[in-house]
């Protein structure tokens, strides 16, 4: 197989735009003579949404909910800045990603895949399936919280229902192609929205203290490291990986120019609009904590705690609204961790392992955890710190090759663009580090 070969879930591989005769991936344009993909018309642009979506998934994570309300309990309306420039961030990383697969037709991993020798190739593989698997992990213990509170179910149980759906989700894509896994997730990123905000109806914030949230400030030390952990856990590595592949497997490779350009312009939309929705997401857990849960601030810092909080202050039922949208996100981004390890796989070592056979494997570990009685918490922790030694091996290269002109062409990043990705990958790489230290430490 060639280094070219993508193999992810679905089946498309870069083979397509090499083959006159081969069929345009589910959602794409139709083609023209020679393979090219002809130019959508314009007011069909939001046909051409979907991809990101899947990419947001990560930033509604399980791993983001107690941070968020911890944060809202703790300071009120203090942080809410953070969680504003955090978007802004994750807009400008995420369209990075797109953008690549986008020009080039292969996935970053890929990429790296073709220009890596065979031993740093192993390497940098083994680290960036560590980071999915720790990913992983974390949304397969949050799912079975979730399943937890609603019905009781044991926790390794739990893990076992999570991975068994996750892998329904991703047989889906397999079979029915990538449109109906969008809208499936699609679908799973609204009940989320639902169920983290429910319980702003009954509590709405207030309209002062969130203006005075968008001033950044701090209240201390304590502040400032929770910060630094919302800013930090902004850059999501398995969805950098993942977004490159995303976007060629909707929309193959355009050889032409003028429809290149339109997907470039369609995806900075469907980026936009995504990371916009699990922005309000995660700025609404903030709101709700702010405005309903700041006498119960000491039990926020888990899941469970920060479920019971709501139940205390806002009633049984918007407690089980949030927990059936904490299921949905569980679901959601581990079928969307899953095909991110997939990605990873096929791009760097040429592989396609049976999506059956990779979400068994993956699911192991999640599982054996909870049923020793790993405490959640200090699961998703442990976690969220193998994340932070992954961000830089997805971050640095994926700046570099976007500025690469003989990859990326006339759409390389021009040198205002490339500082501010500096700027942004200094900063997030920084605190990433710090945090890692602070907890090694204690």
């Amino acid at each position: 197989m060639s280094a070219s070969d993508e193999g992810v879930p679905g089946g498309r591989t870069a083979a397509l735009e090499a083959t006159p005769d081969a069929p345009p991936p589910s959602g794409r344009g139709a083609s023209t003579s020679g393979g090219q993909v002809a130019p959508p018309r314009r007011g069909r642009t939001a046909l051409l949404l979907g991809p990101a979506f899947v990419a947001a998934i990560a930033y509604v994570d399980p791993g983001n909910v107690a941070a968020n309300l911890t944060a809202g309990s703790r300071y009120g309306y203090l942080l809410l800045w953070v969680l504003v420039v955090a978007d802004v961030i994750a807009v400008l990383v995420q369209y990075q990603s797109a953008k690549l697969g986008l020009v080039t037709g292969r996935s970053l991993p890929a990429v790296l895949g073709e220009r890596l020798r065979r031993g740093p190739r192993i390497a940098y593989w083994l680290q960036a399936e560590v980071v999915a698997a720790a990913t992983d992990i974390a949304e397969v213990v949050g799912g079975a919280i979730a399943l937890h509170l609603l019905f009781g179910l044991p926790l390794a149980l739990g893990g076992v229902i999570v991975g068994v759906v996750s892998l329904g989700l991703l047989t889906l894509q397999s079979r029915y192609g990538q449109r109906r896994f969008e809208v499936v997730i699609i679908g799973l990123l609204a009940v989320i929205t639902i169920g983290f905000l429910a319980g702003l109806l009954v509590s709405p914030p207030d309209a002062r203290g969130v203006l005075s949230g968008l001033v950044p400030r701090f209240d201390g030390p304590g502040s400032v490291l929770l910060a630094a952990s919302m800013l930090g856990a902004t850059v999501m590595p398995h969805v950098i990986y993942l977004h490159s592949a995303l976007v060629h497997d909707r929309h193959g490779h355009p050889s032409d120019h003028d429809a290149r350009t339109h997907l470039l312009r369609a995806t900075r939309w469907d980026v936009g609009a995504a990371l916009a929705v699990a922005g309000v997401v995660n700025i609404g857990l903030l709101l709700l904590a702010a405005s309903g849960l700041r006498d119960a601030a000491g039990s926020t810092d888990s899941i469970e705690g920060a479920h019971a909080a709501i139940v205390d202050a806002f009633g049984v039922g918007v407690g089980v609204v949030f927990a059936v949208g904490l299921l949905a996100s569980g679901l959601a981004s581990s079928s969307v961790g899953a095909y991110a390890g997939s990605t990873i796989m096929a791009g760097l070592l040429h592989r396609q392992v049976p999506i059956v056979v990779r979400r068994v494997v993956t699911l192991v570990p999640a599982v054996v955890l909870l049923a020793a009685g790993a405490d959640p918490t200090w699961t998703l922790v442990l976690s969220q710190v193998v994340l932070c030694f992954g961000i830089p091996f997805a971050m640095v290269p994926l700046v570099r090759l976007t500025r690469d002109a003989r990859l990326m062409g006339v759409h390389r990043n021009g040198r205002r663009l490339h500082g501010t990705l500096l700027v942004v990958v200094g900063l997030v790489v920084a605190l990433n580090l710090t945090l890692v230290a602070l907890l090694v430490v204690g």
